[in-house]
């Protein structure tokens, strides 16, 4: 195979594991961010939102624009607008140009990203075409891990500005592979004559309003705002009609129709569980280290790093094991699965003891597990796709869900660490309570983890209150971090039944597509 292809497909692959980058370090270092350019927690919290409802919205319509303007036009295009703003967002004059840009730069990454799979699936033979999808796993799983060390990196060692600036080198290599080797195809001006509008102008009004309200519900109380409240029936009308219109539209953003192909469906699916554990086996642990043992990124970075790097050698690794013809991918799911499955269940077990060394061993699962599934989902969903021509629709269809995993994941974490940390929160208080009243009558026995009272129940030294708050802040950490351990370790077992009875045996790629 001539190598001119394989440097463009590398060129697409840094401008996604980029934006990947924009997108999970800024939000590991937000504190830092807001603490630098003098943002309170409440305004701060649309740094992220507006990102990715601005990803949702690219990672739709990219794959639909492609064979218009061509892979290497839009692509360049893509991995401009990336870098420009990254340079710009730190730079930012006020509040309103900081969102304002940050939604541009969410917009540049999700129009990058689907551009690998489609990079991928286009230049790759079938006989190696597993390699291509290993390229396009790595925004999935090396990148959301390596991201707390990237954070580390330029908070604590460098400046804040770092975490945006580290963009524009990769950026401009990326656009130079990019359009030095990726194929130069005559532009087809033909969809842009059918474009969707009333489509794509459901997608932005019904998507970003989903992702805003599932971002930003917790912190307005729900549905006892009425922001929140107008954004749930946006989403509740606009969605329904956008899928109403792609269904009976001759050249649509989402080609509906082939949800029918039970392995794509299954892809689609899977993706979007996928990433809500897999983004989970990294920003779990690390905010249990920062809330419990204090830690900054530059002292729980290694947690997340393990993972990063075993990526590098385990999703090569997966290639030569699914080519052979012998091998089920869905068994090699399912066992990717059950070690996803032991390293939740085997971290609920935490205590406010744990430190970073406590999970080495059960993140270990979690690296090995996680290349198994991505791989053979992959594999599964580009199998479906014989015609390089429905590679765009098929690319929509699974990446757009993925964009909407990252804001149901964060809505999922705010729900149990509100619904069972307020639980576990009462519990302790009363039960402290009732030990205090219980000393202070005489008819109980201190507890060795509570302050020592005198005889009226004043504490004996002047921080034991202090003391008593930040015991009761630890537990109360812990059994949430342990109920979120818990219901990740519920949906690996949902999607577990998903592949027992949704996708049907897919070949190697070398050998099913073959048969087309």
């Amino acid at each position: 195979m001539e190598i001119k292809p394989l440097i463009g497909l590398g060129g697409v692959l840094l401008a996604a594991i980029t934006s990947e980058i924009n997108d999970q370090v800024p939000n590991i270092a937000l504190a830092d961010i807001r603490g630098a350019m003098g943002i309170s927690y409440d305004p701060g919290t649309w740094i992220q939102s507006l990102y990715i409802s601005g990803e949702t919205i690219g990672m739709a319509i990219s794959p639909w624009i492609v064979p218009a303007l061509t892979l290497r036009r839009w692509s360049v295009f893509g991995i401009a607008l990336c870098a420009i703003t990254s340079v710009l967002v730190p730079l930012s004059p006020n509040l309103e140009a900081l969102y304002v840009l940050r939604c541009l730069q969410g917009f540049s990454g999700g129009l990058l990203i689907p551009l690998l799979m489609t990079a991928a699936v286009r230049i790759l033979t079938p006989d190696i075409r597993l390699y291509g999808l290993a390229i396009y796993a790595l925004t999935a799983t090396f990148t959301p891990a390596l991201a707390t060390t990237l954070a580390a990196l330029w908070t604590d060692l460098v400046n804040w500005r770092f975490i945006f600036f580290e963009a524009v080198p990769l950026c401009a290599l990326a656009a130079a592979c990019a359009w030095y080797g990726l194929p130069q195809d005559e532009p087809n001006y033909r969809p842009l004559e059918l474009l969707d509008w009333r489509g794509l102008l459901l997608l932005v009004i019904g998507t970003g309003a989903l992702s805003t309200m599932l971002f930003q519900g917790d912190r307005m109380d729900w549905f006892n705002s009425k922001f929140i409240s107008i954004l749930a029936l946006i989403s509740a009308v606009s969605i329904p009609l956008l899928l109403l219109n792609e269904w009976f539209h001759p050249w649509p953003l989402f080609r509906l129709q082939m949800l029918g192909r039970r392995n794509l469906a299954y892809g689609g699916i899977a993706l979007f569980t996928f990433i809500i554990v897999s983004q989970a086996s990294t920003t779990v642990p690390l905010q249990f280290l920062q809330q419990v043992a204090g830690y900054r990124p530059l002292q729980a970075h290694l947690v997340t790093l393990e993972i990063a790097a075993s990526q590098l050698v385990l999703l090569p690794a997966m290639s030569p094991l699914l080519n052979r013809p012998q091998v089920d991918s869905r068994w090699v799911t399912l066992v990717g699965l059950a070690l996803m499955l032991a390293s939740c269940i085997g971290s609920a077990f935490l205590t406010p003891y744990w430190n970073r060394d406590q999970f080495y061993f059960w993140q270990a699962f979690q690296a090995v597990g996680q290349p198994m599934v991505i791989m053979s989902l992959l594999l599964m969903a580009t199998n479906s796709v014989p015609d390089p021509s429905d590679g765009p629709f098929a690319s929509a269809l699974v990446n757009t869900p993925r964009a909407l995993a990252e804001a149901t994941g964060i809505w999922l974490f705010q729900l149990i660490g509100r619904w069972r940390g307020a639980l576990h929160s009462n519990r302790i208080v009363d039960q402290v309570g009732l030990e205090r009243w219980q000393v202070i009558q005489g008819n109980g026995v201190l507890p060795h983890n509570l302050p020592p009272l005198l005889p009226d129940g004043r504490p004996r030294v002047p921080n034991a209150l202090e003391m008593l708050s930040r015991a009761v802040h630890q537990q109360v950490a812990t059994l949430t971090t342990s109920d979120t351990f818990l219901i990740l370790g519920g949906l690996i077992l949902c999607l577990m039944a998903v592949v027992l009875v949704l996708p049907r045996r897919s070949l190697p790629p070398r050998i099913e597509l073959a048969q087309h």
